[in-house]
């Protein structure tokens, strides 16, 4: 027996057997605990008789040894017993900071376990093996991390250790907003080629991009412009009155146009390019300059006109030559109206002297003229108002001749009744079946003055006319430049640049408008068709059709000026506003397209191009149709057209006969009327979706159409397919439509009767709605299916993946995880509807 003592303690050495001693070695291991208030320790071996021989002992304790990880130094480190781990505090090494506190444990064998947290080295210092060092120079790091130091980008170095960054070399800069990681860049060089377009008093700028952009990619153009003597170097800044279009400061594109010039005067224009970095140049300024003489303006307005004789039914004026002709005077423009009439209706003549007798007035009547002269550079502006007044009427009938003088007035009333009588028969002889009776009236004109009759509105098409300009002046009111201010360019056109802005007309409040620019060398036939569409606007008068304010046609650019409305397409403005508006809304949205297309068809005007897209809507939410120039939409989206011999027409609003024969009447545009009304229920959703024009063409001419939109009203879903009857003379009428929806407001509770599925015709297209999940991978694909895209970043993360579990969403699980909008609500819900046949009886059949 054999017993080891440590202090008071002992242990005994078991009996051992034969077995054991016979063997050539034996290692026996005792582990002693102790409390950290021991200090020392005396072990003793006692042998009382043990048949062994005692070879060696050894003593020794365990300890985690210093370590370092993670950037963090671990000291040596004793357990403190079998039973427990000890957690140990690491220190950052040198130029390194915490990122999480980091700490490991020691384990009673010896080892460290569970390494948590880290440091990182600073910035300009990179981990090498257990430390961190600085960058060496040529490389930089801005920012605490473990990542390796960089090499300087192009045009920058660092010559000493630990740089954070690098120093731009000579001339090359970095603002404040370039990360350290770009290169340093430089000003650009000049613009070139820079080419001058003059214009009478307007000057239009064309140049090409810098040779060198400095290395970046915000390279933008300023204009100064300097008006400048006989002698070039005598020089001042332009006035304020210059105009630049679209602005003179940050342009992005290499071309302005510059306005509201002097005539017969030397200008200088400086085009400078300038980038991120410009400012921080010391060096001067890289600029391309042209010099330009621009030619005769339009003359100064007249100051004075003079009344030199009247009479009962005329009136004689002289005037003065303007102050400032600015070249040789043509002719002189006499306008004048009545008084009472307020301008709504006036005369011009014109005249080749300083002096005119305008006859065929009324009696003791007060006139207002104005007069403005014109040059080969166009008209002046309008002098002021002056009023002039008629002398009263001194004739008396005798009474011997007063028999005389009734019968021959009673004749010259028959003659003018019978006049009026064939007029009217000969216009409705000639096609013109349709007319609305209003306030309008048709003028006729005799010599100087006009005869009002309250006639027949009938559309007149602009083509018919050979002068073009005669079709414009006619049916539009001419404006003048002076009186419209653009704001903005909000959109660009076939014609050219679309753009918010105000008109403001003497004596008139200032209104807001949008304003179509003719481009810059434009051919005849683009002013043509771009004239014709205003001389079309400017016969319609209805609160759902666009008006027309006027246009610009005797200065350049040449403009047509529409009202302004604030909320823009309808189709857009539905997307936007996905499911935010009542049925009842809806409603009243569309009648007011179909009361719009309803004095269209009564004036015998085919709209052609009817879509939600043409259909424009303003603050108020009154829709008004627009669009009268269909080659223009056709520009904008070539995949909406399908070209056929006689020229291209939108397939997917377009009914079948006129895609066929090319036979547009109001019963196609009827057709169309049906489509838009199934893109307002839809919110704005594309009409066959993803399906192709031939696909489009086949399904329609097979009977097929279009589903019901979710929770669309019954009665609207019957109007739909009233509309788009292949038969057109089975089609409503514009005033049927508009009667209908004038039920359905006063009756809203018919507008809660839903499509029942069950209930639809059976030759209705795939409802997209009800898609097919197990066509999906990804509940990211399947809400793109549904026309619910927007809200994939919000089932990012969320246990959705399967059928099984979408289908067990519910409105308040949607809320949970933020879909809010009743929109997508709607479209989640009805497709869910769908996932459970679908997790119940397999895939949906198609």
């Amino acid at each position: 027996m054999m017993t080891i003592r440590s202090s008071s303690e002992s242990i005994s050495l078991q009996r051992l057997t034969l077995l054991q001693l016979m063997r050539a070695s034996l290692k026996w291991i005792w582990g002693i605990e102790f409390s950290s208030l021991i200090r020392k320790f005396v072990s003793k071996i006692q042998d009382v008789g043990a048949c062994v021989a005692l070879v060696s002992v050894r003593v020794y304790f365990k300890k985690c040894p210093f370590t370092i990880k993670n950037l963090a130094m671990f000291p040596d480190t004793v357990p403190m017993d079998s039973q427990s781990l000890v957690e140990v505090q690491g220190s950052c090494v040198n130029h390194s900071k915490e990122e999480d506190p980091p700490k490991m444990y020691c384990s009673t064998e010896g080892e460290w376990l569970v390494p948590i947290g880290k440091c990182l080295c600073n910035a300009g210092y990179e981990e090498r093996g257990y430390e961190c060092q600085a960058c060496r120079p040529g490389f930089y790091k801005a920012f605490a991390g473990n990542v390796k130091c960089a090499k300087c980008p192009p045009h920058s170095s660092t010559y000493e250790e630990g740089s954070v960054n690098c120093r731009c070399e000579k001339n090359y800069f970095r603002s404040e907003r370039d990360p350290p990681s770009m290169a340093c860049t430089r000003p650009p060089s000049a613009p070139r080629n820079v080419i001058s377009n003059i214009n009478e008093t307007s000057v239009i700028l064309d140049w090409s991009w810098p040779l060198d952009a400095g290395g970046r990619k915000d390279v933008t153009f300023n204009i100064i412009c300097k008006k400048c003597g006989g002698n070039i170097k005598l020089c001042e800044p332009c006035s304020a009155n210059v105009r630049f279009l679209p602005r003179q400061i940050g342009l992005t594109n290499t071309t302005v146009t510059v306005v509201d010039l002097l005539a017969h005067t030397n200008y200088t224009f400086e085009i400078d390019a300038v980038n991120g970095v410009s400012d921080l140049s010391t060096f001067q300024r890289q600029f391309a300059a042209v010099s330009i003489t621009t030619n005769q303006a339009a003359p100064s307005p007249i100051t004075t006109i003079r009344k030199e004789r009247t009479s009962r039914n005329s009136v004689s004026l002289s005037w003065q030559e303007p102050e400032q002709p600015n070249g040789i005077i043509l002719d002189y423009e006499v306008k004048y109206y009545e008084k009472q009439e307020q301008e709504t209706s006036y005369t011009i003549l014109r005249a080749r002297g300083t002096n005119v007798t305008i006859s065929g007035l009324k009696p003791d009547t007060t006139y207002v003229f104005q007069i403005r002269a014109r040059t080969a550079a166009g008209y002046g502006s309008n002098s002021r108002k002056f009023e002039f007044e008629t002398s009263p009427d001194s004739f008396s009938i005798s009474s011997e001749n007063s028999q005389v003088v009734m019968i021959a007035i009673s004749a010259a009333v028959a003659i003018i009744l019978l006049t009026v009588v064939v007029y009217v028969l000969i216009g409705r002889f000639c096609g013109y079946n349709k007319s609305k009776h209003g306030a309008d009236e048709k003028r006729l004109h005799f010599g100087n003055g006009h005869l009002k009759l309250p006639g027949l509105r009938t559309y007149v098409d602009p083509h018919t006319y050979e002068d073009p300009n005669q079709a414009v002046h006619e049916f539009a009111k001419e404006l003048d430049a002076t009186c419209i201010s653009i704001d903005k360019v909000v959109g660009a056109g076939e014609f050219g640049e679309v753009c918010s802005g105000r008109l403001k007309l003497p004596s008139k409040k200032e209104i807001s408008v949008a304003i179509k620019t003719l481009k810059v060398g434009y051919t005849e036939k683009q002013r043509r068709d771009f004239l014709g569409e205003a001389s079309i606007m400017g016969q319609f008068d209805h609160p759902n059709i666009i008006r027309l304010e006027g246009v610009v046609t005797k200065s350049k650019p040449v403009m047509i000026v529409t009202e302004y409305m604030e909320n823009g397409s309808l189709d857009s403005f539905l997307r936007k506003h996905d499911a935010q508006f009542t049925v009842i809304q809806l409603v009243g949205m569309l009648r007011g397209i179909a009361s719009g297309m309803k004095y269209l068809s009564d004036m015998g005007y085919v709209h052609r191009d009817l879509a939600a897209r043409n259909i424009l809507i303003n603050s108020n939410l009154v829709c008004k149709v627009s669009d009268f120039g269909l080659s223009r939409v056709l520009e904008d989206d070539p995949e909406a057209a399908y070209t056929t011999r006689g020229g291209k027409i939108p397939i997917r609003w377009t009914s079948p006969e006129a895609i066929a024969y090319r036979k547009f009447t109001s019963a196609s545009d009827a057709w169309s009327y049906g489509i838009v009304l199934w893109e307002v229920m839809s919110y704005g959703e594309r009409p066959y979706w993803e399906m192709s024009n031939q696909d489009v063409i086949k399904a329609v001419d097979e009977g097929y159409r279009l589903p019901p939109p979710m929770d669309c009203p019954a009665a609207l879903y019957q109007l739909m397919l009233d509309c788009w009857q292949k038969d057109r003379n089975n089609r409503p009428k514009f005033e049927q439509i508009v009667s209908i929806l004038d039920k359905l407001i006063r009756n809203p509770s018919s507008l809660k009767i839903i499509t029942n599925a069950a209930a639809r015709p059976a030759n209705l297209l795939l409802d997209q709605s009800n898609v097919d999940i197990s066509a999906f991978r990804t509940t990211g694909d399947w809400l793109n299916g549904i026309r619910s895209g927007q809200c994939k970043d919000i089932f990012t993360g969320v246990e959705y993946s399967s059928c099984d579990t979408i289908a067990k969403i519910s409105i308040d699980d949607m809320k949970k995880v933020g879909v809010t909008v009743v929109g997508p609500q709607k479209k989640i819900i009805s497709s869910i509807k769908a996932l459970e046949t679908h997790t119940k009886n397999g895939p949906v059949p198609v």
